[in-house]
C-alpha cells in the first residue's frame, strides 16, 4: 500500500514562506507523478502544482511565480516551497501521487493521498 505523509505546515504572516514536504512509502510502486492540492473550508479542492517523472512541473495560475515544486533524487519525496504567501493561500494542503508519464493538474486522476497539513496565512 502506498502511504504519503505531509509535513511543514504552520501559521505565518502574509509575505512569509513555508516549505512543505511529502514522504512516500510506496514499496515497488513507482510514484512517477506527484502533486500538491489544497482545500479551504467550504471550498472545492484545487490543484496547486504537479511534477512528473522527468522533473517537468505545472502550476496553478494563482501560485505561479511564488511556489516551486520539486522531488528528491530517489523520486520518493516531494516538496512545495511557498514564498510571498497570501491570506487566500490558507488551506489544508495535500500531497498525492499517480503512475504514468503524464502529470495533470487534476485531482481526479491521482490514486493515493496523504492526510494533509494545515497552512494558515494571516494579514
Amino acid at each position: 500500500q502506498v502511504q504519503l505523509v505531509e509535513s511543514g505546515g504552520g501559521s505565518v504572516q502574509a509575505g512569509g514562506s513555508l516549505r512543505l514536504s511529502c514522504a512516500a512509502s510506496a514499496g515497488s510502486y513507482s510514484t512517477d507523478c506527484m502533486g500538491w492540492f489544497r482545500q479551504a473550508p467550504g471550498k472545492e479542492r484545487e490543484a496547486v502544482a504537479t511534477i512528473d517523472n522527468y522533473g517537468n512541473a505545472e502550476y496553478a495560475d494563482s501560485v505561479k511565480g511564488r511556489f516551486t515544486i520539486s522531488k528528491d533524487s530517489a523520486k520518493r519525496n516531494s516538496y512545495l516551497q511557498m514564498n510571498r504567501l497570501k491570506p487566500e493561500d490558507t488551506a489544508m494542503y495535500y500531497c498525492a501521487t499517480k503512475g504514468g508519464d503524464w502529470c495533470p493538474l487534476y485531482d481526479g486522476l491521482f490514486n493515493y493521498w496523504g492526510q494533509g497539513t494545515q497552512v494558515t496565512v494571516s494579514s
